[in-house]
């Protein structure tokens, strides 16, 4: 059964986590797909991962469409749900909505992530009118780090904590069927969660959200440049990556590889004559 918006509203009813990961291509999505992952998001987080850019800044709404259309090839039963990037959304409801319509069209999404609260509310309830399903995003918004101040944990103080719940029950209002967490004290996101009728999903936010979404390439250790503390990592494949490059290099050189196995083979009367 294909993963819906529905599904969501479902688990936050029945008290089932859902559970969210990043993915860039086709390969990984279809590896997430086969393990039951109910959500694939095509985050903005490529420009760290996968272009090897500073930030997410620099991503553009070609790099989105370009990595969702491979994510959405490969994920036949997780809902894929889109990163809208910077600028993308935030001058107008109206570049909102046709930016939105070209994730879903273009990119073949199921749905579209942005970033912000009250602030991007009137672009969440057009996108939502006009038939496109909203994931909200709100804590820590890697989009407006320079606004920021950088990587902080948000929502520490009494007047931020009330802008988050503020922020929280804005996007349910708006039409968003679930929202991001990002960065945020572990009791604020409980009582974000409990105040809220659609699911919230958590990163770096603690365990009381609905469900848990975490950038592949740290959990799996492939990605070094930082790790922020939310990060668990379920393997290292990074050093077995490297592990392995390094055995073919060597192969290579020394003529090892390719060996006898891995070679086609021609009757030699066929060489013979071309001689």
């Amino acid at each position: 059964m294909k993963n819906t918006v529905l599904t969501f509203a479902k688990a936050k009813e029945e008290g089932t986590k859902i559970s969210m990961l990043t993915a860039y291509d086709y390969s990984t999505a279809k590896l997430m797909d086969e393990a039951g992952i109910n959500s694939i998001l095509v985050g903005d987080s490529l420009g760290n991962v996968v272009l090897g850019y500073d930030d997410t800044i620099s991503v553009t709404m070609e790099d989105m469409i370009h990595h969702t259309r491979a994510v959405s090839r490969g994920a036949k039963k997780a809902l894929v749900i889109a990163d809208m990037p910077f600028m993308s959304y935030q001058a107008s409801v109206y570049d909102a909505v046709v930016n939105a319509g070209r994730l879903m069209k273009e990119g073949r999404a199921n749905a579209v992530k942005l970033e912000g609260g009250r602030e991007v509310c009137p672009q969440i309830k057009a996108i939502v009118d006009a038939g496109i399903p909203v994931c909200a995003h709100i804590g820590l918004t890697p989009q407006s780090i320079n606004s920021l101040g950088g990587n902080r944990v948000q929502g520490k103080t009494e007047a931020a904590a009330m802008k988050l719940l503020d922020d929280a029950m804005g996007v349910q209002e708006a039409g968003a069927f679930a929202v991001v967490i990002e960065a945020v004290p572990e009791k604020l996101a409980a009582l974000i969660t409990s105040r809220l009728e659609i699911p919230t999903i958590g990163i770096g936010a603690g365990n009381c959200c609905d469900g848990q979404v975490l950038v592949y390439q740290d959990m799996l250790g492939m990605f070094s440049d930082f790790t922020p503390k939310f990060v668990k990592k379920y393997a290292n494949l990074g050093e077995l990556m490297t592990a392995a490059f390094k055995q073919y290099d060597q192969e290579v050189k020394n003529k090892s590889f390719p060996s006898e196995e891995h070679t086609y083979k021609i009757d030699d009367g066929i060489i013979e004559k071309l001689y």
